[in-house]
């Protein structure tokens, strides 16, 4: 068993770790059968308040843009319930910034609770469209990332 001083033990993560926050509420459809989130949808927390980011601090344009950025790899893990009608303040960091790739952090804090209820990562990478190829992380959004780099 996992004593408190055990490495493999992980910190609790607070709103101090994160750099960039965007409030989401939770819709009566977020609620399963179980009455809190369903796991899915803190998915969709993770890609909103990452892509929110892109957008309106290093101008992405999604739609058009000759490069975006591709999810190759996600990861969550869960520490409290989250349920209707509460709202999540979604916390935004990134831990690792590469040339064409970047792993965004992401903790989700109930509102008012200064602990995570989840946490994990999403990892991009920037490609050229249409064709998908990876593609250095443009200028703009380099900087942007670098704002919300974690020390």
């Amino acid at each position: 068993m996992a004593g408190p001083q055990d490495p493999r033990e992980k910190r609790t993560e607070t709103r101090a770790d994160y750099k960039h926050f965007l409030r989401i509420p939770t819709r009566w459809f977020d609620n399963d059968v179980y009455q809190h989130v369903n796991n899915t949808v803190y998915y969709a927390f993770f890609d909103t308040v990452i892509n929110e980011y892109l957008i309106r601090e290093a101008g992405l344009d999604f739609a058009h843009g000759e490069i975006v950025g591709l999810a190759i790899e996600t990861h969550c893990e869960f520490k409290k319930s989250v349920a209707f009608p509460q709202a999540v303040d979604a916390g935004l960091r990134v831990g690792k910034l590469g040339n064409s790739s970047v792993r965004y952090e992401v903790g989700l804090f109930i509102e008012g609770d200064s602990e995570c209820a989840a946490s994990g990562h999403f990892v991009h990478v920037f490609v050229t469209r249409p064709g998908n190829r990876p593609t250095p992380i443009p200028a703009r959004m380099r900087e942007a990332m670098s704002r919300i780099l974690a020390a």
